[in-house]
């Protein structure tokens, strides 16, 4: 038997296999190996190695009623948290092929944040400076975390026009043309966006679904990753769908369906990275079937949803896809393998969609109040005492129905009440207390609120002393609310 020699790399260790050192008789007489400087590398050079390759997530919960399967793509895998990592280091390739980007030189663009993540990372390791401008839309995270990564961050006002010198169109346009040595990317109509999609994105997808994706869904904005992505899969499959989900506010929609370019569909919109007031270059609208309007609730709510009931922590547009794609649910059958762009990472959103408080404000979500706190503890008869009563029976009340706060009434009215804490600091001064009456320890009444008052609210009406609110129900019916009942609320 032939000798069989495999040098193995292996971070610098040189493993050496020869006949007798246990390969005789593994390998059939007839065949021969000879593996020569096979190298196998256990690290990146650098940060910009990790982008792509992202994994592709089946969707459960939230898809339950499509007769499908969704599939989600999710980029916030890659190393700045979203998909614009990918045509943020071509776009800085093709510039340095083309010259336009030297050493030593300022990266210039407007940017809803994640373009800026990339382009950053790119200008960290090849040694670049960066300016961004965005807009006031955007969430505070996006601007901090632009900052962190050594970049000068400008906001300039949303509700401008494109061309208004203050936009953040404008504003990068004129950087680029005041700061020597500076390249201004103009991801909008920088084609190298499209084509990051097209070599990366799209053949990703196909091998990941070994060619049975019918159906591409993409919250859209300046169209590099439905146009480039799409275009890849139509040319595997022209009988793949490609579906871009749009903005209430943006005129994208109508003009893919009718080729107007109608400012009147401009208005101001929440929802963060997709639609436009403009047509972007990168849009090719042959590679696109169809275009859906969501609203911004939906959206927001929707993201909220996947990550609750997904466990996918993605951002503002995935809400927005997800919504887009069950709006058009009549279009899908069984067969079908639909892939969803997660486009980035919820971290970007925290003060935003995922605040209670945020979202309350804006009427996407209905504040909490008195009744619904009482309704989730499956309100039981409240517990009350009478003047009359001792302290000792207090007590006994409270560890009979494990409860810290009971209400003292006097001929069907709140009279006063009576805490655990108050109790324990009275008690502890004076132990004969526990045989006298109620009268003696009382303490002042509990506000009495209307049923439908906030948890906002009540939170301010419930002092130190006492900690609970009391209600009034139809019947006439005394409830009750305690700090622990929104605490317990704001956990769920």
């Amino acid at each position: 038997m032939a000798a069989y020699c495999c040098i193995l790399y292996v971070r610098k260790v040189h493993i050496t296999l020869a006949a007798g050192l246990g390969l005789h008789g593994l390998l059939p007489a007839h065949l021969s190996l000879t593996c020569t400087n096979y190298h196998f590398m256990a690290w990146k050079k650098n940060i910009l190695e990790t982008i792509g390759n992202t994994p592709l997530i089946q969707l459960n919960s939230v898809t339950a009623s499509l007769p499908c399967t969704v599939l989600a793509k999710v980029e916030y895998f890659n190393p700045g948290n979203s998909i614009k990592d990918r045509m943020a280091v071509k776009m800085v390739a093709v510039a340095e092929e083309n010259g336009w980007l030297k050493p030593g030189g300022t990266i210039i663009e407007g940017t809803s944040g994640n373009t800026g993540m990339g382009l950053a990372l790119a200008a960290i390791i090849k040694g670049y400076k960066c300016i961004f401008t965005t807009t006031d839309k955007q969430s505070k995270e996006k601007v901090d975390i632009l900052k962190a990564v050594g970049a000068e961050v400008i906001v300039c006002p949303t509700n401008v026009e494109p061309e208004d010198p203050r936009s953040y169109y404008s504003v990068s346009k004129r950087l680029a043309t005041e700061i020597p040595n500076s390249w201004y990317v103009n991801q909008y109509d920088n084609l190298a966006n499209r084509i990051a999609h097209y070599e990366t994105t799209g053949p990703e997808i196909w091998e990941q679904t070994e060619g049975k994706i019918t159906h591409l869904v993409v919250a859209t904005g300046t169209g590099g990753t439905v146009t480039g992505a799409g275009k890849y899969l139509k040319e595997k499959n022209p009988d793949i769908k490609v579906w871009a989900i749009d903005a209430y506010g943006s005129l994208l929609t109508k003009y893919f369906n009718t080729g107007e370019l109608d400012t009147n569909e401009v208005h101001p919109y929440i929802t963060e990275g997709i639609g436009e007031d403009f047509v972007p270059a990168n849009y090719d609208m042959q590679w696109i079937d169809h275009f859906e309007q969501v609203a911004d609730k939906e959206s927001a709510i929707m993201a909220r949803r996947v990550a609750k009931e997904e466990g996918i922590f993605a951002g503002n547009s995935c809400g927005a896809a997800i919504q887009g794609l069950l709006q058009l649910q009549d279009r899908l059958s069984k067969n079908d393998v639909v892939v969803v762009i997660f486009h980035d990472h919820g971290s970007r959103y925290v003060a935003k969609m995922y605040n209670d408080q945020w979202m309350m404000e804006r009427g996407f979500l209905e504040p909490k109040n008195f009744k619904q706190l009482v309704g989730a503890r499956k309100a039981q008869k409240l517990v009350t005492l009478t003047t009359t009563q001792t302290v000792a029976d207090a007590v006994a009340l409270m560890d009979k129905y494990d409860i810290e706060h009971i209400p003292v009434f006097a001929d069907g009215q709140p009279l006063g009440a009576i805490s655990q804490a108050g109790l324990f600091a009275k008690l502890f001064k004076d132990p004969e207390l526990r045989s006298k009456p109620i009268a003696e320890v009382l303490e002042a009444a509990y506000p009495v609120v209307a049923f439908d008052t906030t948890v906002e609210k009540l939170s301010k009406l419930m002092d130190k002393q006492n900690g609970a609110v009391l209600a009034k129900d139809e019947s006439g019916n005394f409830h009750i609310v305690t700090k622990y009942d929104i605490l317990k609320s704001m956990a769920q």
